[in-house]
């Protein structure tokens, strides 16, 4: 344990993490969730061109690539989250990225846009959906300090041969640890000590806490999903520059080699490609092994029939499984009763939008600001590569202003990682985020020219470098709030309590114990044991699906309306939109703080009561 601590002693990781698993998962997973995509957007146009040999209406074959792309992704992104939940994230996301480098070669096999093409991009959709939900997915298990029923019951290692008794719970639900056992003395006693706190975070028993054998109680396991949060967008940050800087550079360099044509190089490319996505899944299955919260799952369980016997006659265990539809439910249902995964959905609806936005509709408001003005000569809607050099001002100016936007972004992104970890009754982050997004998106069409200078007077300045920027760290404060958001929710565990009424009829409630002063009517009552508890990390693959699904919802919205809205109303509509995106989370956002802060003041009451100092 010591060579390992040593690694990830600054590192937002949870002590059951070894360092194999940490750097697959940020140098494997959130790295390269995002590479492929950016290349195989920036060069199909060459494969349609230069391959298919087709030369007309390339815009809108790249725009209608990109809309199925979308579509396929709203169905895969909760059917992949359902399937890791039973098969585990590590085979979902070694199957992504084996999918993307097969899709790759596909590719480049394509004689004709309609079917062929269309089918290819089809199947590499499947797999990148596949490998950007894992990387909300597993960001829950390398944070997760929790300890399982198998550490609960004495971390022992069972012998071979062993059987579980079919009474007692697997890991895929793990339980809370034995010492956090509730009883009313021991939640009088934590109350009493700790009811100052206004925003009830800081009162917490020992359940769900990060206690280690070392008696490290600081280093507490609500903060490292936020600070993870923000590495996961750093180096996803870095994924789409290595894409950018190695990847796309690829076609040029091939078509230098003597022999080779334009169309082979750019099928080179994609083999090379391709084959760097296998090599990946090829290091995920081996670095994610052993990922805690992933016992007993495999490929029986995703098929119903965990706890199988060996010839194939269902043992005892078999009930445990949980149906894809409820667990899908539940992920949904989440987001309507827990505060945390609600601003995670929302988040990541905003975070989605933000990065369209970006990448598409800064570019088209650019272009069209040149075309417009009759700055350069052409029609908006000509996809040709001769609109590029003659009107090579407005693109290098798009490319300058997005690239400023993701900079800033990737800068911002540790940093909005440690702030949300730091958070404490006001999510302050993503309150700076949203503010800054707003302030961004609205200024950004208003201004007499997108130029960085003055040019023959038409009113350019640097101050469109700070809207841009602005856009960058809003985009960035999205995504790493909405994952820490959505990691902290699922790392709740809830207290399962079977009442019984007058009538004789039993209810269930369930109680997060995230805020377990909430559950003082209950625990006055009765002492709470691990075994009425289950954690929601069981739900983490289907709640990235949900989340995955918000940002391909967001992403078809505004693609369609925001463009609709461009050529009918105002080249600022879809920036507009976005301020209202980033309005409604942060209306949000402050609604659940100030919720919370009235929440905490009726627990502190109520613990009060309890013991009696009131």
């Amino acid at each position: 344990m010591a060579p390992r601590n040593r690694v990830l002693r600054f590192l937002p990781f949870a002590e059951s993490t070894t360092a194999l698993q940490a750097v697959t998962y940020l140098l494997g997973i959130s790295l390269f969730s995002i590479s492929f995509l950016v290349f195989l957007n920036s060069s199909v146009s060459f494969v349609i061109t230069d391959l298919i040999g087709v030369k007309d209406g390339v815009g809108d074959i790249v725009g209608t690539l990109g809309f199925v792309d979308e579509v396929v992704a709203l169905i895969a992104c909760p059917v992949w989250g359902l399937v890791s939940d039973r098969s585990g994230v590590r085979y979902v996301a070694v199957a992504g990225y084996a999918v993307i480098g097969v899709a790759l070669f596909l590719f480049v096999q394509a004689r004709n846009v309609y079917p062929q093409l269309l089918l290819a991009r089809i199947f590499f959709a499947v797999g990148a959906t596949a490998a950007a939900t894992m990387v909300t997915a597993i960001l829950p298990s390398l944070t997760d300090e929790n300890e399982t029923l198998a550490e609960t019951n004495g971390g022992a290692p069972k012998p071979p041969g062993h059987r579980r008794d079919p009474r007692q719970r697997e890991s895929i639900t793990p339980s809370i640890d034995s010492e956090a056992t509730i009883t009313p003395e021991r939640f009088r006693n934590s109350s009493n000590s700790n009811h100052g706190s206004e925003d009830g975070n800081s009162s917490r028993p020992d359940v769900g806490s990060s206690r280690r054998p070392g008696g490290d109680n600081n280093n507490t396991t609500t903060g490292k999903p936020s600070a993870l949060a923000g590495y996961v967008g750093l180096f996803t940050g870095c994924g789409a520059l290595v894409a950018l800087s190695l990847f796309l550079p690829l076609p040029a360099r091939f078509g230098q080699i003597s022999g080779v044509t334009l169309g082979d190089a750019v099928k080179y490319s994609f083999y090379v490609v391709g084959s760097i996505s296998l090599a990946v899944a090829v290091c995920v299955f081996f670095g994610l092994r052993g990922l805690k919260g992933e016992e007993g799952k495999g490929w029986r369980m995703l098929f119903g029939l965990r706890g199988a016997n060996l010839d194939g006659s269902a043992a005892e265990g078999r009930k445990d499984v949980l149906p894809y539809w409820h667990l899908l439910k539940d992920s949904v249902w989440l987001g309507f009763t827990d505060s945390e995964i609600a601003l995670g959905y929302l988040g990541g609806f905003v975070a989605r939008a933000s990065t369209v936005a970006i990448s598409l509709f800064m570019p088209l408001f650019v272009n069209a600001f040149f075309i417009r003005n009759g700055y350069c000569h052409g029609s908006p809607n000509d996809p040709s590569p001769e609109l590029k050099k003659e009107c090579r001002q407005a693109y290098v100016l798009a490319s300058i202003l997005t690239g400023v936007a993701q900079l800033v972004g990737l800068i911002c992104a540790p940093l909005f990682g440690y702030l949300s970890s730091r958070a404490g009754g006001v999510n302050y982050p993503i309150i700076v985020a949203t503010t800054l997004g707003m302030v961004g998106y609205i200024a950004f069409p208003q201004l007499d020219s997108p130029e960085y200078k003055d040019v023959n007077g038409r009113g350019g300045g640097p101050v469109v470098f700070f809207f841009a920027a602005l856009i960058g760290v809003s985009q960035i404060g999205a995504i790493v709030c909405s994952l820490g958001s959505l990691g902290r929710g699922v790392l709740k565990v809830d207290i399962v309590n079977v009442l019984t009424t007058p009538d004789g009829d039993q209810e269930t409630l369930v109680e997060a114990v995230d805020e377990p002063n909430e559950t003082a009517p209950l625990l006055e009552n009765r002492t709470v044991l691990p075994e009425d508890t289950v954690s929601r990390v069981r739900l983490k693959g289907s709640v990235a699906g949900v989340y995955s699904w918000c940002g391909g919802a967001a992403i078809l919205l505004l693609t369609k309306l925001g463009g609709y809205l461009f050529d009918t109303w105002s080249t600022g509509a879809p920036f507009y939109l976005m301020a209202a995106f980033n309005g409604v989370l942060l209306l949000a956002s402050v609604a659940i703080d100030v919720g919370r802060a009235a929440a905490a003041r009726r627990r502190r009451r109520g613990s009060l009561r309890l013991t009696g100092e009131l």
